[in-house]
């Protein structure tokens, strides 16, 4: 039951990232759930290292989607795009 509630807050913590990041994304429904549950341990991370957090404690939401929109900047910048003009 565990895995599923993080499928759940991983995908619900990456629609917001996208929703916050204005433009297109090419990225679909597993992208966007692995964006939030990596956007999610990414703040949990940044919340040690500042100290908001203890050891094993969860990142909480707006930590959460800071981290997952950091991860979605680098996503956008990594990812392939399409052209459809020819040359």
């Amino acid at each position: 039951m565990t895995i599923l509630w993080t499928i759940i807050i991983g995908f619900v913590i990456g629609l917001i990232a996208r929703a916050l990041m204005p433009g297109r994304d090419p990225a679909g429904f597993i992208i966007t759930t692995v964006l939030g549950i990596a956007g999610a341990l990414l703040g949990s991370l940044i919340g040690r290292v500042l100290g908001f957090y203890g050891e094993g404690e969860p990142a909480g939401l707006i930590l959460s989607v800071l981290g997952a929109i950091l991860l979605l900047v680098g996503y956008r910048y990594l990812a392939p795009t399409t052209s459809t003009s020819r040359l």
